[in-house]
């Protein structure tokens, strides 16, 4: 299976299924001298665990994370990065049936399509738990950007038809769907209350802000600093949608209305009056903050009966077993932005040898 590897300076590699010994990730090219350590990536993996709120599968499990290699004395060594989360409350079981049908809205058919063999224990390559090692990741590129004063804030846009309309940076941790206004996300558990009710499932929208982020990042063709954002975002199995800045809005605006006019602020340095583009021009971010949305499916694992076939191609009724999240957005919240990360962190390296001046503050 290839496909298991993203970026090209700043490179990781995942591994793992969901009913396995373990998932984990392989960082190569992280520099030298990042300070980091275990309890930096465990508070990204505490945020996307199982078992955290009525809304996340009660499959229960710690997903401590093992640093392994690539780090001496509380900083990176330059090293390939080696991390490990066991995996300990595995129900093979509930899944055995699966292997005789294919579930509506999952990868079960392509698999087979593609393979002609696949792992039916809760999907898996495909399943969401894949994503600990996008995460474990993201969280030592989220160091390294921080380092540099960058700062990715994301939160949950919409579940279902409600929308947060205000934003509080504080409430994104009070309430367990990571919305920034309260009172959308009382009216959001309302919702999905009323989907579990129904044994159904709801999906929803993320947002993610990246501010402080220099100009210059991404390249004008196949390395746009956008779409390789949407590529990283779309590789997160439920997510079936991206836009940046204004995003399909802008296809019903026009131009007069859609440009963002230049200015220098007080201290001479260019900027924008206004941030359509969402922090992106030409594939290239242009110091504004990055401003882009996610669209998440809702879960396909449902309890109520769903129509499908066998795989010998006869008409069943299936019923769905095993423990599943009603909504996977509020868990996916930190994957998003740990999928930012990388990106971000590997267009910045990649960008230090965009011009010889860069290469000559470093060996000249």
């Amino acid at each position: 299976m290839a496909g298991s590897s993203f970026g090209n300076i700043f490179r990781v590699t995942t591994w793992g299924e969901s009913h396995g010994a373990g998932i984990g990730a392989v960082v190569d090219g992280c520099p030298a001298g990042l300070p980091l350590c275990e309890a930096d990536v465990q508070q990204y993996l505490n945020r996307r665990k199982p078992g955290q709120s009525r809304f996340s599968t009660p499959r229960k499990e710690d997903d401590q994370v093992e640093i392994l290699s690539g780090l001496f004395e509380g900083r990176t060594t330059g090293t390939p990065i080696s991390m490990i989360v066991h995996n300990k409350t595995q129900r093979s079981g509930d899944y055995s049936e699966i292997a005789s049908y294919y579930r509506p809205g999952h990868a079960d058919y392509t698999y087979d399509c593609k393979y002609g063999f696949r792992d039916y224990r809760g999907g898996g390559r495909s399943s969401g738990r894949e994503t600990i090692g996008r995460v474990a990741a993201g969280a030592v590129a989220a160091k390294m950007l921080g380092e540099l004063g960058i700062t990715l804030t994301t939160y949950t846009k919409a579940i279902g038809p409600v929308a947060a309309r205000r934003f509080d940076a504080e409430e994104i941790f009070r309430n367990p769907l990571y919305m920034p206004d309260r009172e959308a996300a009382k009216q959001a558990q309302d919702y999905l209350n009323q989907c579990m009710k129904e044994m159904d499932s709801g999906g929803g929208v993320i947002e993610c802000v990246v501010e402080h982020l220099p100009a210059g990042l991404g390249d004008p063709v196949f390395e746009k600093l956008s779409a390789n954002l949407a590529k990283a975002v779309c590789s997160v199995g439920a997510v079936k949608g991206f836009e940046i800045g204004d995003g399909f809005a802008a296809a019903g605006a026009r131009g007069s209305e859609n440009n963002d006019p230049f200015r220098t602020d007080g201290n001479g340095r260019i900027c924008k009056a206004s941030n359509h583009a969402g922090g992106v021009l030409g594939g290239i971010s242009d110091g504004s903050p990055l401003v882009f949305r996610t669209a998440v499916k809702p879960t396909p694992s449902i309890f109520s009966p769903q129509q499908t076939v066998n795989t010998s191609g006869g008409d069943i009724t299936c019923r769905i077993k095993g423990r599943h999240d009603p909504v996977i957005v509020p868990r996916a919240v930190v994957v998003v932005e740990s999928m930012a990360a990388l990106v971000i962190a590997d267009a910045l390296l990649g960008g230090m040898t965009a011009t010889m001046n860069h290469v000559k503050k470093i060996w000249g």
